[in-house]
């Protein structure tokens, strides 16, 4: 697998942030919604990874810098055909350690808190993520879960 930085556009790139969009419109309540369209992982405090596996792409993730401490996990996605491959551990994986090499201490996240999001709470947890309050602009909301993890 290879994961690097992308421009975002590729089309390939394009036709998985729709579907991540147009699958988080269909589990949550649109004010609930917080992944970003093409022009919101274009913000110069994002940077954005695509994996691609034998010319696939198989997976995305960004992180965004709130602070110089303090990153974002955004658009974790993995490509329908290579769920179950490990792709989302990849590039959490790869996420991590350009935060750490940043000098970030904490890495923080928004999730669903449905049962449709539960695999992906599952994968955060196993990387030591812990559940949160909102951070940066995030409010209580009964449709997302706050994580959080210190690195060190």
């Amino acid at each position: 697998m290879e994961i690097k930085v992308d421009d975002l556009r590729g089309p390939e790139v394009a036709a998985l942030l729709e579907e991540h969009l147009r699958s988080m419109h269909e589990t949550s309540p649109p004010e609930s919604v917080h992944a970003l369209d093409l022009d919101g992982l274009r913000k110069p405090e994002i940077t954005f990874w695509s994996a691609w596996i034998d010319g696939d792409l198989a997976g995305c993730g960004a992180i965004k810098e709130l602070d110089p401490r303090h990153g974002e996990l955004k658009s974790m996605r993995t490509a329908t055909p290579h769920l179950r491959k490990g792709v989302a551990r990849a590039i959490l994986n790869h996420i991590i350690g350009e935060a750490k090499r940043r000098g970030y201490t904490r890495l923080s996240l928004e999730t669903g808190s449905m049962e449709a999001f539960l695999p992906a709470v599952r994968l955060y947890e196993s990387f030591g993520f812990r559940e949160c309050g909102p951070f940066a602009n995030y409010t209580d909301d009964p449709y997302s879960k706050y994580m959080t993890m210190e690195l060190r």
